[in-house]
């Protein structure tokens, strides 16, 4: 009986050398990467320059064959991160111009139709990744703040559901959106610029909060603010959307819904929720939803 012998450590490295050899000469090779409507294909280059090299030691190699790849595959990353990066810029352009911005309204739309925006689950793609280079917002590095046992650690709204939230929700200029936990902000921001709403954020954590407010003052969005504040000492009484991405559980969540039960009393508001918090918000008799609720995509409740 015949046996395979495995491959030697020296044959898998001939071979990652070859695979990313071929993929380095199909990326040189490919100049329409670098056009500005090819985002999606460029950033699919980049993950595979990625996965391609991840298996490299660089720094530790002594061959020179990997010191060439090494500084190829560099070459070929500044190209493609330059060419997305002057996209970036020219939608921010568009946004600073005013009015509804064209160039990220078309963008989304063409990224967005490959999937459905209001599918289950909460992981992230490619709009996700055009928004972050628009917006180019560092995460704060260490947040100030310890969070008690019922606050959720910071986790942003994926793209899709920020693009699904302000469809089923129709918003309209004289609406004023809150987002009950908003972290970096991302979806007050995008509600203001694809709707021109007033949006507010409140967030608990001072630093993303600072981080949110030099991203709209850099993009001069004016009907837009954020505010450094726990949610249940904030003033709720002029929202007329409200969002929550599960920030909180328990009592916490308990009180935010009992207050806004009260601001129910004054005014319609509609509740929009994602993630588990859907399930505690859906035993609200005070509120009704038009679809089964689902903790995998964006649900709205409207108040009775």
């Amino acid at each position: 009986m015949s046996t395979i012998s495995a491959a030697s450590p020296l044959e898998d490295e001939i071979k990652r050398e070859t695979d990313a050899h071929a993929l380095l000469c199909h990326l040189e090779a490919d100049s329409s990467l670098f056009l500005p409507d090819q985002l999606k294909r460029r950033l699919l280059a980049l993950d595979a320059l990625d996965a391609g090299f991840g298996g490299f030691d660089f720094e530790a190699s002594t061959r020179r064959t990997h010191s060439r790849l090494h500084q190829r595959a560099k070459a070929i990353r500044r190209r493609l991160e330059a060419a997305n990066a002057e996209l970036y810029q020219f939608v921010r352009s568009d946004i600073v111009r005013g009015s509804r911005p064209r160039a990220l309204l078309e963008w989304l739309g063409s990224l967005a139709s490959e999937n459905d925006p209001g599918r289950p689950g909460r992981g992230f793609d490619y709009c996700d990744e055009f928004v972050s280079g628009v917006l180019q917002q560092p995460e704060p590095v260490e947040p100030n703040l310890q969070l008690s046992p019922e606050m959720v650690p910071y986790q942003p709204t994926p793209v899709r559901h920020m693009v699904h939230l302000i469809a089923v929700t129709m918003l309209a200029e004289d609406d004023v959106f809150v987002d009950l936990g908003s972290g970096l902000g991302h979806v007050p921001l995008l509600v203001s610029m694809m709707t021109g709403a007033r949006s507010l954020g409140i967030e608990l954590q001072a630093g993303y909060v600072a981080s949110a407010r030099e991203c709209a003052q850099r993009l001069q969005l004016s009907r837009v603010r954020f505010i450094a504040q726990d949610v249940r000492d904030a003033d709720l009484s002029r929202g007329t959307v409200f969002y929550l991405y599960s920030p909180f559980k328990g009592s916490i969540l308990s009180d935010v819904l009992g207050e806004l039960r009260r601001e129910s009393r004054h005014r319609p508001i509609r509740i929009c929720s994602l993630g588990p918090c859907t399930r505690r918000v859906s035993d609200e008799r005070w509120l009704k939803s038009s679809e089964l609720p689902d903790i995998g995509r964006i649900t709205v409740f409207d108040s009775l």
